[in-house]
Order: structure tokens, then C-alpha cells, then sequence
């Protein structure tokens, strides 16, 4: 166990190295210098493992083993290469790290598997230098579309066609057939919360990715002066949105596991001390394991928001611009994973993803499914990111494992 986190240790420092971030985190954006470096590196080391390498067209990194029976068949693992700006050391790239390393014992192991075995380093999952998520994935699976990207720019005014084509990658040929050789995909991330760790649980296996719904809520009132109008007089839009605030919270409080509501952002105007505000707009971001109940949740407060801008005379506008279905993992997959775990003695949970994958795009497409290890204190996308070495390797031997039994067993 020892030698093996200390491989991993080394490989993820390694990774890391290509955006390290002058504040201590990672920086490495979609085709950005930093990504192509790291994608670069990655294809070096495959190629020095003797692996079967090559990118795709927009810039998927794959690297594996030839199946000697079923070679129309694929077992998948990986994750993404992309992280948030000055990001930590773990989210995505372990997957792919693991993967790697998973690979490397196999072969080393038991040599060639009877179905290909294959890790994927995935171009985009964050969306934090354009504003589109998930281009890596979506493309595997032909769910991008080329139209949503071609006119989109980064902060920087960089358009993402011209930024794509500078690391001379380009769009899917859309004439190409989309893969159907891939018969399961296994991603192993750290789970960018607490249960884990407050469980002291050494491994979790994911059985679904929550859905979400995210909202803006504009509310309009009047502005006025702050000393001459009275209480009674008041349309008050701070007033107003605090107390739909306050509802959503509360009734997301009762509701209790494992729906979540979270008010992320609050914009006043004219906000200054003393005027009455006239405009306040607020997020909400909700999500659940069930879409009945993520719909139902929904609807009951979009009522009760309606009724308390009706009480406060005060209008209102609501725009949900996210509605993602929850997405349940493979059942085959996910008892393949548990029953590695019982088989190792681990001490593990059955449980939810509250964050988004790339597990969640894929799954409609190829039986999929997830483990995750324990962040300590919850945090991500953040240099003070971290999982135990052995926790780590725990999870590394849990896919190794898993992939073992699907690409090795009959």
C-alpha cells in the first residue's frame, strides 16, 4: 500500500506540475499552453508503457490495452484533464492517474485482457475558461453540438474555435459513426464533500448523480428615498427577495435529505446606504437524487416566490436556465465495484453524487458508474484540495479490481 501511494503521490505532483499556479493551486484551461502541455505529457507516458495511443478531434487523450478476444469491446476508465482557476491537485486528474496506474499493474500483472482496456484523459469537463461544460465527454458520446460553441469567447475575448484550432485540434467529423465499442465506464474522483470523511468511510460506490435545476430571480420594486418613505409605503426589493430567500431555505430545511437549495448569488441596486433598493436578483441552484421530487420542490417554490412578490407588490421574474435529470449509474457496474469492496474488506458507503461528472454524460450512452474517495473537510476546487495517500491507494485498488473482472473475466 505504502509504495503505491507514494506512486501516486509522485504521479499527481507530475501531473500537477504542467499550470501550477503562482497562489499554490492549478491552472491548466481548456487549450490553454498548460492543457497541452499536460495532454502532451500524458501521450508521452502512454507511449513509454507501450500503450495504444491517440487523440481524437477535439482534443481526447487515449491511451490502453488491445483486447485478445473481444476486440470490439471496451472497458473504459479516466476523467478529465481541465481544472477551475487555481484549482487543487486532485479533482480529475486522480482519475486519470489512477487509471493509469490501474492499467500498468493489469498488464504488468496478467497481461493483455480479453476486452480492450482503456484510459481516457477528457479535454473539458469545468467549463471555466468558456462557457460550455462537459465538451470532452459530450463528444465521446455526440451530444455536443458544434453550433453551441462556435461563437462563444473566454474572458479574455479568445474564441474557443480559434483557441481549439491554435493546439490544432477541431471539430468531431460528424459523418464519423460514434463508438459502440464501449461496454463500461468506470471513473474513480474524489468526492468534493464530507460524507466520506465524517463517515470515515475509505470508499464510496456512486449509484446516481443528483439532477439540478438552477434559477435567476430578478425582483423589481421601486427605489426611493430612505428617510422620507415610509415603512408602509415601500416597495422594497431587498425586502421582498429576503423573505423568498428565507422561504427557500427553509422549506429546502424541512424537506431535509437529499434535495439541497443554495442561494450562491445576491445582486443589489442601487446599493448604496440610503436608498430604498428598487432591484435585487438572487440564485438558486436545487438538486435531488429523484426528479419527481426535484420537480415537485421546484413548483412549490415558484408558487411561494409568486406569492410573496404578489404580498410585497413587488414584480417578478424567474428563469430556470439549467434543468438536468438526475442520472442513476449502471446497476451491473455498480455491484461489479461493491462487490470488489466486500471481496477487499473495505468499509464502504452506497451513496449519491451531489456534484456533476463525467459519469453522468456518459451513462445514458454506456453502462457507467463511480467511486469516489474521501476530500478532507469537503473542499474543492481549491489549492487546500486533499485526500490521504491511503485513501487514494484504497481507491486505485478498488479499480483495479473492477476492471480486472470486467476486461479479464468472461
Amino acid at each position: 500500500m505504502g509504495e503505491l501511494s507514494k506512486d501516486i503521490m509522485q504521479m499527481l505532483e507530475w501531473l500537477g506540475y504542467f499550470g501550477n499556479d503562482p497562489e499554490g493551486g492549478i491552472t491548466r484551461l481548456l487549450y490553454s499552453k498548460e492543457w497541452l502541455n499536460a495532454q502532451k505529457a500524458l501521450e508521452d507516458w502512454m507511449n513509454k508503457e507501450s500503450f495504444n495511443v491517440h487523440f481524437d478531434e477535439v482534443g481526447n487523450l487515449f491511451g490502453g490495452l488491445q483486447g485478445t478476444k473481444y476486440p470490439d469491446e471496451t472497458i473504459m476508465t479516466g476523467s478529465h484533464v481541465d481544472t477551475v482557476s487555481n484549482g487543487g491537485l486532485y479533482d480529475g486528474q486522480y482519475g486519470i492517474v489512477a487509471g493509469l496506474l490501474a492499467v500498468k499493474y493489469l498488464k504488468e500483472t496478467y497481461g493483455q485482457p480479453l476486452r480492450n482496456l482503456q484510459v481516457v484523459s477528457m479535454a473539458e469537463e469545468e467549463g471555466s475558461r468558456f462557457p460550455y461544460t462537459f465538451w470532452g465527454s459530450k463528444n465521446i458520446v455526440g451530444t455536443a453540438e458544434r453550433k453551441e460553441v462556435e461563437s462563444i469567447v473566454d474572458f479574455d475575448g479568445v474564441a474557443f474555435v480559434d483557441a481549439m484550432r491554435e493546439c490544432n485540434f477541431n471539430f468531431r467529423k460528424e459523418s464519423r459513426e460514434l463508438r459502440n465499442d464501449l461496454k463500461a465506464f468506470v471513473e474513480i474522483h474524489i468526492e468534493q464533500g464530507s460524507v466520506l470523511e465524517t463517515e470515515q468511510k475509505p470508499v464510496g460506490v456512486v449509484h446516481s448523480i443528483v439532477g439540478q435545476r438552477r434559477f435567476t430571480v430578478e425582483v423589481i420594486g421601486e427605489a426611493n428615498h430612505a428617510g422620507t418613505t415610509p415603512m408602509s409605503y415601500r416597495k422594497d426589493a431587498v425586502q421582498a427577495a429576503s423573505a423568498m430567500i428565507n422561504d427557500v431555505i427553509n422549506r429546502a430545511d424541512k424537506h431535509g435529505d437529499p434535495l439541497v437549495a443554495t442561494i450562491g448569488k445576491i445582486e443589489v441596486k442601487p446599493n448604496v446606504v440610503n436608498v430604498v433598493p428598487g432591484y435585487a436578483l438572487f440564485t438558486m441552484d436545487i438538486r435531488h437524487t429523484e426528479k419527481d421530487a426535484l420537480v415537485q420542490f421546484t413548483e412549490e417554490i415558484t408558487t411561494s416566490l409568486k406569492n410573496i412578490a404578489e404580498e410585497r407588490k413587488v414584480e417578478l421574474k424567474i428563469d430556470m436556465w439549467m434543468d438536468a435529470d438526475p442520472v442513476p449509474m449502471d446497476k451491473h457496474v455498480v455491484e461489479v465495484i461493491e462487490r470488489e469492496c466486500l471481496e477487499q474488506g473495505l468499509n464502504y458507503k452506497l451513496m449519491h453524487s451531489g456534484a456533476g461528472h463525467d459519469a453522468q454524460i456518459l451513462a445514458p450512452f454506456v453502462p457507467s458508474a463511480m467511486i469516489f474517495v474521501p476530500s478532507r473537510q469537503g473542499i474543492s476546487h481549491n489549492p487546500a484540495e486533499y485526500t490521504e495517500p491511503h485513501d487514494l491507494a484504497e481507491g486505485v485498488k478498488v479499480l483495479i479490481g473492477t476492471l480486472y473482472n470486467l476486461a479479464y473475466k468472461e
